[in-house]
């Protein structure tokens, strides 16, 4: 039962609770990534290089059997082994693009907490006067009496 409650005490800690908040945030970020690239950036770098897509770029490592399309996933369907650098190269774009994203994002909020100045910490309270201090000490003493 004790072990249930402790679990019950990490899990509602906010901390556990922003994770998991940012994980899913991040997932779906992801995704906005994923067709930035695919949708945006990758046609027009093929555009520059000439190929409609990275990610069909390949090569093949093994003979594939006789009748079998030269496509990445006919080959994988296959069995044949395949290089497929190209889908490496989206996957690291996206990355890249992602990394610098959140660059941005955490140079812009660390601006704005600049901006606000330090958080106020509450000022400890002043210490009594000496003679209230003297007049504690009197209590205390003839207490122990």
């Amino acid at each position: 039962m004790k072990l249930l409650q402790e679990f019950r005490e990490f899990a509602i800690k906010g901390n556990v609770v922003d994770l998991a908040v940012g994980v899913i945030i991040g997932a779906a970020f992801g995704k906005i990534v994923d067709s930035l690239v695919g949708d945006v950036v990758m046609p027009v770098i093929a555009r520059i290089v000439g190929k409609l897509d990275f990610s069909s770029l390949f090569v093949v490592l093994a003979q594939p059997p006789a009748g079998t399309p030269m496509t990445l996933e006919a080959l994988k369907k296959a069995g044949v082994p395949v290089l497929a650098w190209g889908n490496f190269v989206t996957v690291a774009l996206n990355f890249v693009i992602l990394a610098f994203i959140i660059f941005l994002m955490v140079r812009a909020i660390n601006r704005l907490r600049r901006q606000a100045g330090p958080p106020e910490v509450a000022a400890e309270p002043a210490p009594p006067p000496e003679d209230v201090l003297l007049l504690r000490e009197i209590r205390d003493s003839l207490r122990a009496r």
